[in-house]
């Protein structure tokens, strides 16, 4: 594989569009290491710079909307792929939201006795305002210079 574009001019984009070129001249998809191998080499960048960068790399690409993770772990362009072939990752946090979410709803009886009950408190809190008007708030102070 080459890409027609001149290591300088490589150097100008970043590691993200650099892997979007490549995905978009292979014919294969490709794992998160050999992809960030490709770059590398192409740069011309020292070895280190796997190791200390290809955890940033595959964060890159996850958070990337041009890229999708597939089922057997490698890359591709999410523009060559139906959504059926997308990998939906749930963590053990998203499956509680889930769960808590099946327990919170409620059905439209539910929805309705609510609306009723509010409606009382909305009557009863007038009422009481009214009774409590002519009352006068005093502090600690004050209440202590009465006595």
């Amino acid at each position: 594989m080459s890409l027609k574009l001149k290591k300088e001019e490589l150097e100008l984009l970043s590691n993200k569009d650099i892997a979007e070129l490549i995905l978009e001249n292979s014919k294969k998809t490709i794992n998160t290491a050999d992809l960030f191998k490709k770059i590398i080499k192409l740069l011309e960048l020292p070895e280190s710079t796997f190791e200390a960068k290809i955890a940033d790399f595959y964060t890159s690409l996850a958070t990337d909307k041009r890229f999708i993770l597939l089922n057997n772990g490698k890359w591709d362009l999410r523009s060559k792929h139906t959504s059926d072939k997308v990998v939906k990752v749930i963590s053990e946090d998203d499956e509680d939201d889930e769960d808590e979410n099946e327990e919170n709803t409620s059905s439209i009886e539910d929805i309705e006795e609510d609306n009723y009950d509010d409606n009382e408190d909305e009557d009863y809190n007038e009422d009481t305002n009214e009774e409590l008007k002519d009352l006068v708030v005093i502090d600690e102070d004050e209440l202590e210079l009465e006595e």
